[in-house]
């Protein structure tokens, strides 16, 4: 299905609706992380679709990559400011998993917030 070129909404869902993106900028607002701390967060994503959505996430401009050059190489993911313009998102669908779906469940990110230093739940 084509995206509306002039719809913003349209736009928008674009970018966030591929499975498992909203989750990788979940995990990713408590702060940057490495593919594996990403791997263990999302059970049930395989490492080819973690590369995958990373890889369009950061073409996105929404992710960044730093690669540092260590023995073994290290490379770090993290949120971008269009990324943590996102966070709102995520902040409402949590509230409204609450209201409306009874969603009880607390979980949690397991390191601060990017934009506070807050402990993040979701």
């Amino acid at each position: 299905m084509p995206v509306d070129e002039t719809c913003p909404v349209c736009l928008t869902a674009d970018v966030v609706c591929g499975k498992w993106t909203l989750l990788l900028v979940r995990d990713l607002a408590a702060g940057t992380s490495r593919f594996c701390e990403l791997e263990r967060s999302l059970a049930g994503i395989s490492p080819r679709t973690l590369s995958l959505r990373l890889r369009a996430l950061e073409e996105e401009g929404i992710v960044e990559r730093q690669t540092f050059g260590e023995v073994p190489p290290r490379v770090e993911y993290a949120l971008t400011e269009k990324g943590l313009a996102l966070l709102p998102i995520i902040d409402g669908m949590r509230d409204y998993g609450r209201r409306w779906l009874a969603a009880d469940e607390v979980c949690a990110v397991p390191a601060g917030d990017a934009r506070t230093g807050d402990v993040v739940t979701v």
